[in-house]
């Protein structure tokens, strides 16, 4: 036996013998786009089953990725939620505490969209492009790759507000971060023929796709590390501001919000299962199997969350913002079949 198994069986050991005792409610952090249908989830499932309800903690993707990865035991969480894949040095870092078999579990999809005050700027018809040139640290003028030298929307884009470029912004650690740099800023970048030109200048191609995602700073971008609760007081708080969000936050604060459609796309539930919403991605969350069996409820909860009173197209998560995965029913036979990565 190898040692990283040895450790991974004789951590799950130590949590048989003591973990009983010590934790009986199953414990989850990470994504602030999943902790709205984990919440759900977790008061439905105190109130129907004969186990405690869950906790269920934010963070973001990659801190709760990192939490998950502690190690085996009762002072480890037993679930990750995250808006992102699980990375390869997430799998290196829970190999390296012997976390080494573990379930992805894919609970459907949602979409990212740009909201701003209601009562604000009209802010209400983006392409990637606009929001490339506005937020880029390098963007393409006269054919020359510069330092963002823009301060209104209306500078690169006439159909746009005369309005103060500022942006609220997922911080690094949330997988909403990733998404915004993959699928608005790269395709922006490419999109105003910034990348050709940073190639054309010498660039290779992951330099310039790095220089791609870079955002400006200077205040005109700001990354928040809290949840979107926290993005909704920065833009309630300045009119020129525009928040990237999730779908399901957006449309639990619509009295307060306006959202921009991208593409000519408005962002919503039928958009984003067809795929036409081009800024959409799938969510998940992480089951350390060495914990179902000794965490009471574990494994129950899992299916719980899954199942297609829940998760499906007509369960209480749809109303929340969720798009059904149509293919549930795969996820939950490899659930029930403890199917590791």
């Amino acid at each position: 036996m190898s040692i990283m198994k040895l450790t991974a069986t004789t951590a799950a050991i130590a949590l048989t013998t003591t973990s009983a005792v010590a934790r009986d409610n199953v414990q989850v952090a990470g994504s602030s786009t999943v902790l709205p249908y984990a919440s759900i989830v977790a008061e439905a499932f105190g109130e129907n089953f004969d186990f405690p309800t869950p906790v269920v903690e934010s963070g973001g993707s990659s801190a709760g990725l990192k939490r998950f990865c502690e190690g085996v035991g009762e002072n480890t969480i037993d679930i990750a939620n995250s808006s992102r894949p699980i990375r390869e040095s997430d799998l290196e870092l829970c190999n390296e505490n012997g976390v080494t078999d573990i379930i992805e579990v894919r609970i459907g999809y949602d979409g990212i969209v740009f909201a701003s005050q209601i009562d604000g700027p009209e802010f209400t018809a983006f392409e990637a492009s606009d929001i490339f040139n506005a937020l880029g640290a390098k963007v393409l003028v006269d054919g020359e790759i510069v330092d963002n030298p823009h301060t209104q929307w209306a500078d690169f884009n006439a159909d746009l507000p005369a309005a103060d470029i500022l942006a609220f912004i997922p911080g690094t650690k949330h997988g909403t971060r990733e998404v915004f740099e993959d699928k608005v800023l790269l395709q922006g970048c490419e999109d105003t023929g910034a990348m050709e030109a940073m190639i054309a200048g010498g660039m290779s191609e992951d330099d310039a796709e790095d220089a791609c995602i870079e955002v400006r700073g200077n205040g005109i971008t700001v990354d928040i590390d809290g949840d979107y609760t926290e993005t909704l007081a920065r833009v309630d708080s300045n009119p020129n501001g525009i928040g990237v969000f999730g779908l399901a936050f957006y449309e639990n604060n619509t009295d307060s919000l306006k959202v921009a459609t991208i593409g000519g796309v408005e962002p919503k539930t039928e958009t984003i299962a067809s795929g036409e919403y081009p800024v959409s991605r799938p969510l998940f969350f992480f089951i350390k199997k060495a914990h179902i069996g000794v965490i009471p409820g574990l494994k129950e909860f899992a299916e719980f969350f899954i199942s297609n009173e829940i998760a499906g197209p007509d369960g209480p998560l749809s109303a929340y913002g969720l798009v059904s995965d149509p293919e549930l029913s795969v996820t939950q036979e490899a659930v029930a079949s403890e199917e590791t990565l």
